[in-house]
């Protein structure tokens, strides 16, 4: 087995022009993409991908929870496979860009390696995962979630979106039910590309990214009960406002994660008000705080700080304050073999790069539970993601696509 020549390298023009078709797949409003999971925009990304990957000579295989697994068989057949993924859904808000660049740089590497006519030993296996986002149904990375065992199929099933629509029914809604067991698949090796999501690649005029650890995560939802009143006839000192306790356990997490500088963050990006209405003090209020960092020992302390910290701005206010964990994983350290493989690419094909840790969370980070994992970064213009604005180059999605076939194809072994 050798290695593939540095002059060689994945179409670029093609990958770009498969970016721009599936963008026209549930477009935004604003030059993005609202490909939610498990929506009929999302079907219909999912059966271009499936057209694109038939034409590439791809086998698909599709378990329980919809994920598609798209295979180029190797020539041993006992060797694992070696597998690419990321996910085609997006934000209701989201780019072009975040994780389709993963599945289709995946779809990109077997073209090429079909067109300049090389065989690998280990097959290779270009994954869409279902429901990374967790933007309709949480928590995010719902199916590799289950694919690793940290998520039970039922609990998965039963989630479900502002609406009240189970996941188990719209996945079944919308035919992606697929007969393979969750997990049953063994993996050789995990690779996932991806846009950085943040600014330091471009600050620092990286071209590659070569991730290392991936931050920890968790997900509190809180429901907050106070007592529905009118805005203006209800004296301030009988109020059982729901709303001024969420605001001031805001001000909190934001002193929580300040506290725990540097490498931890925390904000909310989701409130729901209930009744919602301009003159009635809300009886009832549900957010999510998202607290992240790559230290374990930071990630828990901020934890315990914001459910007591809570608990006692509630109390303060006579609002009831109930908080449920819906998405948690621990701080993720990528396989040194694959990362150094990684590393290696780049710099045999003159790239420059630099490591970095993810400050989002991958569905890499539940493969690595499984199987040795990594991935790349390509940056992305002044760090914006989860927006319809989210913008890349061409030349920083080739750049980042070679040196995933390379690693790739060093990983999978080439024969000769």
């Amino acid at each position: 087995m050798t290695s593939p020549g540095e002059n060689l390298r994945i179409n670029g023009d093609r990958l770009w022009e498969s970016l721009m078709e599936m963008a026209k797949v549930g477009p935004g409003i604003a030059g993005g993409n609202n490909r939610q999971t498990l929506t009929d925009a999302d079907k219909e990304g999912r059966e271009l991908f499936r057209s694109w990957c038939e034409e590439a000579g791809l086998s698909m295989g599709v378990d329980k929870m919809g994920t598609m697994f798209m295979t180029r068989p190797g020539n041993d057949p006992e060797a694992l496979p070696v597998y690419i993924g990321s996910h085609l859904d997006t934000q209701p808000t989201g780019g072009k860009y975040d994780g389709v660049l993963g599945v289709l740089a995946g779809l990109e590497v077997v073209r090429s390696l079909n067109d300049l006519g090389i065989r690998t030993r280990h097959p290779i296996v270009v994954t869409n995962w279902t429901n990374e986002e967790g933007a309709r149904f949480a928590p995010a990375m719902l199916a590799s979630g289950v694919f690793a065992g940290v998520i039970p199929i039922a609990h998965a099933y039963a989630r479900t979106d502002l609406e009240g629509k189970r996941f188990g029914d719209e996945l079944e809604r919308i035919g992606w039910v697929g007969e393979e067991e969750v997990g049953a698949r063994k993996m050789h090796a995990y690779f996932e590309y991806h846009i950085e999501q943040g600014p330091i690649l471009e600050a620092e005029d990286k071209q590659i990214g070569v991730v290392t650890h991936c931050q920890g995560l968790w997900w509190l939802e809180f429901t907050l009960t106070g007592k529905e009143a009118h805005t203006g006839s209800t004296p301030m000192n009988m109020r059982v406002n729901a709303g001024l306790a969420m605001a001031r356990i805001f001000e909190m997490v934001q002193d929580v994660a300040m506290g725990e500088q540097p490498g931890a963050v925390g904000g909310v990006g989701q409130v729901k008000f209930a009744p919602n209405s301009r003159n009635v003090l809300p009886g009832q209020v549900v957010f999510t705080v998202d607290i992240r960092s790559p230290d374990q020992a930071k990630l828990d302390r901020m934890r315990a700080a914001i459910e007591a910290g809570a608990a006692e701005i509630c109390a303060e206010l006579g609002v009831g304050c109930a908080v449920e964990a819906v998405g948690h994983f621990d701080p993720v350290t990528f396989d040194p073999t694959l990362v150094s493989r990684v590393r290696a690419a780049a710099e045999k094909l003159g790239y420059s790069h630099m490591n970095i840790i993810s400050g989002a969370g991958h569905d890499a980070c539940w493969a690595a539970k499984v199987a040795p994992a990594t991935m790349i970064m390509c940056p992305c213009v002044d760090g914006l993601s989860h927006n319809e604005a989210e913008d890349i180059s061409k030349d920083w999605a080739t750049a980042g696509a070679d040196v995933l076939f390379h690693a790739v194809v060093e990983t999978a072994g080439v024969v000769e």
